[in-house]
């Protein structure tokens, strides 16, 4: 099989599609054949060997997939060859063919496309876990959400949509703003070229927001907090800032980590604030509740509720390419990869 694989830290030319053999299912374990795998920021900085969690390079990441059945392990029955599933996989998705645990692959609706498939479990499940289950969105709430153009910001504005009364601002630069009012972004903001913590306060009459949805890290954990309401919440999901150039930029580490908040018990009391963190990868073994939540998320497809949004589809071949379109941040949604 072929996979496209991370062959040490550096820039987008480090990526190389090899062969391979083709994995062979364990018990328990389906295999499938990807037709469109996804390609999420943490993927840029396993490449950038800023990501903790990823795989001693070389290596093969990769969060998500979808595609076809084509293997069961001993003790498998379901879900059965040929069905068309979404995988949800610990790394090595980016690849023709990819085992998993058989929980794990969840039969896809009726009438999405395997691009849309690959669109959906880590950017939808990140924004429902982080607005539901830790945030806990009620209805009339104003929430900010950063990088609104990118996968998980376009999940995050589609799901407000479902609460009754949501406000949302969103962050991106302004050639993007008519496409985050499509998605139902009441506020765009140009944050190359406004200030967005003075721009949220303006707009609230200087209340604040009751949400962040922050994956940027560092100053702006600090801004966020700051633009809290009473009994409001910062979610934290990422460290985007530390993400500069196409290769690890040391004085910028160093320069963001330097800025990173503190924050006490104490001080969270008398704020009546608080502050919460999301690793959907940590959460992969959670098979009970990424089931409810990845079943909620299904439903409201088949609805039409939330629909992923596909910016831009790459062969395995042009890879870096798709690691480039992603970190210049000229994707309006999601990027995905086909073999």
């Amino acid at each position: 099989m072929r996979a496209i694989w991370i062959t040490r830290v550096g820039g987008p030319e480090v990526l190389e599609v090899r062969d391979g053999p083709d994995p062979a299912p364990r018990a328990g374990e389906v295999r499938v054949r990807v037709r469109a795998a996804g390609l999420n920021f943490a993927d840029i900085m396993a490449r950038l060997g800023l990501y903790p969690d990823a795989p001693k390079l070389p290596a093969v990441v990769g969060y998500e997939a979808a595609g076809v059945v084509d293997a069961l392990g001993p003790g498998v029955t379901a879900p059965a060859v040929g069905t068309r599933v979404l995988a949800m996989t610990r790394f090595g998705g980016q690849a023709e063919l990819v085992c998993v645990p058989a929980a794990q692959a969840v039969p896809m609706p009726e009438g999405m496309s395997f691009e849309e498939g690959a669109a959906l479990p880590v950017n939808y499940l990140t924004a429902y876990h982080a607005l539901f289950r830790v945030a806990a969105l009620r209805p009339r709430e104003k929430v900010l959400v950063h990088m609104a153009a990118g996968g998980v910001g376009l999940a995050a504005l589609q799901l407000c949509r479902t609460v009754e009364g949501v406000e949302t601002f969103g962050t991106a630069s302004a050639g993007k703003h008519a496409a985050l009012r499509q998605q139902g972004c009441d506020h765009p903001i140009d944050y190359r070229s406004q200030d967005y913590e003075a721009e949220v306060r303006r707009l609230t009459g200087g209340r604040g927001v009751d949400i962040v949805l922050d994956p940027l890290g560092g100053k702006d954990w600090k801004k966020g907090y700051r633009l809290l309401r009473p009994a409001g919440r910062l979610v934290a999901y990422g460290f985007a800032n530390l993400a500069s150039g196409e290769k690890r930029d040391y004085l910028r580490l160093a320069q963001e980590m330097v800025q990173l908040p503190v924050y006490t018990p104490i001080g969270l009391m008398n704020d009546n604030r608080a502050v919460a963190g999301v690793n959907m990868g940590h959460l992969w073994g959670e098979l009970e509740l990424l089931a409810e939540e990845m079943t909620a998320l299904v439903g409201l497809y088949q609805r039409g509720a939330i629909r992923p949004h596909v910016d831009a589809t790459f062969p395995f071949a042009r890879a870096a390419e798709a690691h480039r379109h992603i970190q210049s941040r000229r994707n309006v949604g999601k990027v995905v990869l086909v073999p």
